[in-house]
């Protein structure tokens, strides 16, 4: 990447409501990030398929107090839908978006796992083939329905909360980490699709953050050492507040990398072409070289 790709500025982003809208937002990692944006003041759309769950942290973010600067907590919209549905998620978006008023920031949260820790060939396909269609058409409905009024907006800002799996080989979870390679390279189509129409889109890994789903995984049976949600929650603001938004299309991690970090650190990533999916040439005389 030159000089002059690195320093020619992005579309502007215009001023975005403070909305968002959360998947698989009843338990985990997606309770969290739902209640850090709405102690922030952020209306907050809960979605996900157990409507009890949703409803629950509906009400714990009633009972919630804002975070320090912040004059108010935002409010909740709560709606139960099979992600992997797309007529349904259609319905559901459009609902949101009217009580909402427009939607500024989307968190494709919602995932599962197999549900055996094994390798390709020691595992089952059908169980594999759950877990791909369900962390890949689940982002991939939800995107596809709140794009169209991003975009007539002028901007918006998405995180698809991903995993180091979906970057580097795993021994196990084969459908696991072939979902998150999928879901990383969504975001960096979607980056390059509608970067210039004012879309910034982001992979975020939050870590092994202790949740239902990491409790069950024998990979962390008496792990000791956890990443807190609240390193997620950072990130993701300042995904939402525009910080990052150079860049856009990359990968980020909780627990790793905070938001000044990032930004002291653009450059630097931009020159390298880094923390995306690419084909890395072998030298300056690869064919293959962009």
């Amino acid at each position: 990447m030159t000089d002059d790709a690195v320093h020619t500025p992005h579309s502007a982003v215009p001023d975005l409501p403070l909305t968002a809208v959360v998947t698989g937002a009843g338990r985990g990692i997606g309770r969290g990030l739902a209640l850090g944006l709405i102690t922030r003041g952020y209306d907050v759309a809960l979605l996900g398929r157990t409507p009890a769950h949703l409803e629950a942290v509906a009400a714990e973010a009633a009972r919630a107090e804002p975070a320090s600067g912040t004059p108010e907590i935002g409010r909740c919209v709560v709606s139960a839908v099979d992600l992997t549905d797309t007529a349904a998620v259609r319905v559901a978006v459009a609902k949101v978006e009217a009580e909402l008023s427009g939607v500024g920031l989307l968190v494709n949260n919602a995932g599962v796992l197999e549900e055996r820790e094994a390798a390709f060939a020691d595992d089952d396909v059908d169980d594999m083939w759950r877990v791909v269609e369900n962390n890949l058409r689940g982002p991939m409905n939800v995107t596809h329905a709140l794009l169209p009024g991003m975009l007539a907006r002028g901007g918006g800002r998405i995180v698809n909360i991903n995993s180091g799996a979906g970057y580097r080989p795993l021994p196990d979870y084969t459908g696991y980490g072939i979902s998150k390679g999928g879901l990383a390279r969504l975001t960096t189509l979607i980056d390059a699709q509608y970067r210039e129409a004012g879309i910034r889109v982001f992979d975020l890994a939050p870590g092994v953050v202790p949740t239902d789903m990491t409790a069950g995984m024998p990979a962390h049976a008496g792990r000791t050492q956890w990443t807190p949600i609240e390193a997620s929650v950072e990130l993701v603001l300042a995904v939402a507040d525009g910080t990052l938004d150079r860049l856009s299309g990359r990968f980020l991690r909780a627990g790793e990398d905070t938001a000044d970090e990032l930004v002291a650190r653009t450059y630097e990533i931009l020159v390298g072409d880094a923390r995306r999916l690419r084909l890395v040439p072998y030298g300056p005389t690869d064919p293959l070289r962009p």
